[in-house]
């Protein structure tokens, strides 16, 4: 099923990604959800992004883990390829691995290119930028003295790239499993970054659609013989 109408649901993808880009171009909610996160009286986040046990959890540690996981299935491709299991899930495994590879260095490209700031770097809340949007362009009066690195969200996009377990599966309750839990990576990831002020809500959801594209893509080409 998913195979018949994968450019369905790759061209559906776009149509969301690009409604939420001019959704949040065209809206103030990213300010309106980050106020919730940022104590006026105080001027800080409500999380502190020293706090060294969510820092462990939710960046640091997180990040190792999904390395390691990305590694652990190269090692099981090249070293363990002839095992029955293997065999079976190759694949799946090999879609996860490019997803693992491939996603974050779009992110990162991404982010290296669109010269946006975070929420903390922003004047409203307490930083030295203008707060402009995607497409906007920098007051001329505002001097920058390099690019700035927060859009779209880079370090959700290791939990988002776990998306790609949905195709490791066959049983369609064993999917939804997957994204159910590839979700919750995700999402806590970006939401601990959006606690500490280093991200906006947008930046969190566009990472997860770009994600999830980019599943899609890979997926579409690695089976392109089997599809026809």
């Amino acid at each position: 099923m998913m195979q018949k109408n994968l450019t369905k649901y790759i061209l559906i993808t776009i149509i969301c990604l690009i409604f939420t880009i001019a959704l949040f171009e065209l809206t103030s909610i990213d300010i309106l959800v980050q106020d919730y996160f940022f104590n006026l009286n105080t001027n800080s986040w409500i999380w502190d992004s020293n706090e060294p046990i969510s820092k462990f959890l939710f960046y640091d540690g997180i990040k190792k883990l999904l390395i390691l996981f990305a590694f652990l299935i190269l090692c099981s491709l090249v070293f363990f390829r002839k095992k029955e299991t293997i065999k079976t899930y190759k694949k799946g495994l090999i879609i996860v691995l490019l997803s693992a590879i491939i996603i974050p260095i779009t992110i990162g490209s991404l982010k290296a290119t669109t010269n946006m700031p975070c929420p903390k770097n922003i004047e409203y809340f307490g930083g030295n930028y203008p707060d402009v949007k995607l497409f906007d362009s920098y007051p001329t009066e505002f001097v920058q003295n390099k690019k700035i690195k927060c859009w779209p969200a880079g370090h959700a996009s290791g939990g988002f790239a776990l998306l790609s377990l949905f195709f490791l599966f066959k049983k369609r309750i064993n999917q939804i499993y997957a994204l159910i839990f590839a979700l919750s990576v995700g999402w806590s990831m970006g939401t601990y970054k959006m606690l500490i002020g280093d991200h906006f809500l947008s930046h969190t959801i566009i990472t997860m659609l770009i994600a999830w594209l980019l599943v899609l893509i890979i997926y579409k080409v690695t089976t392109a013989k089997d599809i026809r």
